[in-house]
């Protein structure tokens, strides 16, 4: 009897067939194949992020070859624009010394106050009345009472208590419009404290004021405009004397 050339070698384990196609056999494929497959797909995508890369930085160098000048020219215009700025800036600064003094009367407590050279000073003095003094300082010349003008520096020595002065920014400060703090100037006995108040002092107006005790009378020195508070705090403040 011949032997099934098929048949399994082994017992009766059931021998895998074999698939074929058109009567031949067909060999299964190979594992090694998909994992070639991995890498082979990593290269692509690399390639294209380098080509890309390669199109950017292309495009980059041509765009700075080609405006080169213009980017340069515009980077000095500005470093010049603001290095002018500075000079303006430090030339206004150096301009404001030596300060200008003003010396009130002894019944206003013989106040003093400096100010720089580059402004004007328009100042009325009494010996009685509501306001003992009355003063406006401003950069160049003193406008005019009624041309609306936000004043760099009033003084004025007011024939009403401290207490009663302060008393009217009471509301104002409940309401949130001004900040009431005490002040304390540089020059002035180690005692006397004052009051600062800052905000909404006059309608529509970010103003600061600051209010001093001088006996049944008070001096008071504010700013109308908030580009004067630099000046108003390093040079009339910290400058600033009178006998309590």
């Amino acid at each position: 009897m011949q032997q099934d050339p098929f048949a399994p070698k082994y017992g009766n384990v059931p021998a895998t067939p074999i698939p074929t196609y058109g009567g031949m056999p067909v060999q299964p494929p190979k594992k090694h194949m998909n994992i070639l497959l991995v890498p082979l797909i990593l290269t692509v995508v690399f390639l294209l992020a380098a080509i890309g890369f390669g199109v950017w930085a292309f495009m980059s160098r041509q765009d700075y070859k080609n405006n080169v000048d213009p980017k340069i020219a515009s980077a000095v215009a500005i470093a010049q624009e603001q290095t002018k700025t500075e000079k303006d800036k430090e030339f206004i600064e150096k301009e404001k010394a030596p300060y200008k003094t003003y010396s009130g009367p002894q019944v206003a407590g013989s106040l003093s106050i400096q100010y720089p050279k580059t402004w004007s000073a328009f100042v009325t003095e009494t010996e009685s009345g509501s306001n003992l003094v009355d003063g406006y300082f401003h950069p160049n010349f003193v406008p005019g009472v009624q041309s609306g003008t936000d004043f760099a520096l009033r003084v004025k020595v007011v024939s009403k208590s401290y207490d009663e002065e302060l008393k009217q920014f009471e509301s104002k400060a409940k309401q949130g419009k001004v900040r009431i703090s005490p002040y304390k100037a540089a020059k002035l006995p180690a005692g006397t404290v004052g009051a600062r108040i800052d905000g909404e002092i006059n309608p529509g107006q970010q103003d600061s004021l600051i209010l001093f005790p001088l006996r049944d009378k008070t001096i008071e020195f504010s700013t109308e405009s908030a580009q004067f508070v630099p000046d108003f705090d390093s040079i009339i403040m910290a400058n600033m004397t009178f006998a309590p």
